[in-house]
């Protein structure tokens, strides 16, 4: 396995971190052009953004089809494939989708789960013990196995979607409360408290178990809810916006990656991994599929940290 440069904080050496979700094929139709059978899914964003701070650690299945140029990405930065699982009985599981002019809006054209269906996470034993976790959103029932098969983590991220917000609500709580930072977007935070107000939102979630909450808010940014306080960033201000699949699990990812490289999950941490967040995130939507992620090197990550910066500064 190669060891890809990697952003150093603090002269450390960063603890790895662990990335339990999809990886897939996507068919994405935007205003402007296509992409047919790209890799996707959560694990794959995730993970990719991670590693440019920390060493990841992927969890998830693929199918026959699976192909080795895309293993290979993944393995160039040094992320451990030893938990991605090859079902041969079937296919990777694979999304259509098409977005509209302004990218706010897009459909599900086709969904296909294939092997992703029956998928339950075992973590290999070296595993279980990974110190930073990301559960992304596959079922609560399943980010609940993960978080039994751990040994001590240190802190968990958790993500979701709207169709387990409707059909796994109880669950959902569990993993909410259990988990260390919930990462939802606005439409995902009203649907789980009835408040459009994000703000309002936001302080009701933290209210009901969630020890600290970020509400995504797409081009408007993303607000961290903390016992230390409230911290609103807005987004990079991207013109080249080409596929927008993948910038939340971008986001997450590059975060846990920095708080891993940094050793410090704190209120000051947890705003400077925004920043780094955004900042990943904003490469993600330039190009399609994980090209521009893949590609995008340290240099670049920093510059547009520091150009978000400035946009802060009073």
């Amino acid at each position: 396995m190669t060891t890809p440069t990697r952003i150093k904080n603090k002269g450390r050496e960063a603890d790895p971190v662990l990335v339990v979700g999809s990886v897939a094929y996507d068919s994405i139709i935007t205003p402007h052009d296509k992409g047919e059978r790209i890799l996707g899914g959560s694990a794959s964003y995730a993970c990719l953004a991670a590693s440019y701070f920390a060493p990841p650690r992927i969890v998830g299945v693929v199918g026959h089809d699976f192909r080795d140029r895309d293993r290979k990405k993944l393995a160039k930065r040094g992320i451990d494939l030893d938990g991605l699982l090859t079902d041969s009985s079937g296919r990777t599981f694979f999304w259509r989708g098409r977005y509209h002019e302004n990218y706010n809006r897009r459909d599900t054209e086709d969904l296909q789960l294939n092997v992703f269906e029956h998928f339950k996470p075992k973590l290999p034993e070296a595993h279980r013990a990974t110190p930073y976790v990301m559960l992304g959103n596959i079922r609560p029932d399943l980010q609940l196995n993960v978080l039994d098969q751990l040994t001590g983590p240190r802190f968990v991220l958790a993500d979701t979607i709207d169709i387990w917000i409707e059909t796994q609500r109880e669950k959902l709580g569990e993993v909410m409360r259990r988990a260390d930072l919930l990462v939802v977007n606005d439409s995902e935070s009203a649907k789980l408290t009835g408040e459009a107000n994000v703000i309002v939102a936001g302080r009701q979630l933290r209210a009901h178990g969630c020890k600290t909450v970020i509400i995504k808010k797409g081009e408007h940014g993303a607000v961290l809810f903390h016992e230390d306080g409230m911290f609103a960033l807005p987004a990079f201000p991207v013109t080249e916006l080409r596929d927008p699949t993948g910038a939340g699990d971008s986001f997450a990812g590059a975060m846990l990656g920095y708080l891993a490289s940094v050793g410090s999950t704190d209120f000051a941490a947890l705003k400077q991994a925004m920043v780094y967040g955004t900042a990943v995130a904003s490469l993600t939507v330039e190009a399609f599929s994980t090209d521009r992620l893949a590609k995008a090197g340290c240099r670049e990550i920093r510059g547009r940290r520091k150009e978000l910066l400035k946009l802060i500064k009073a």
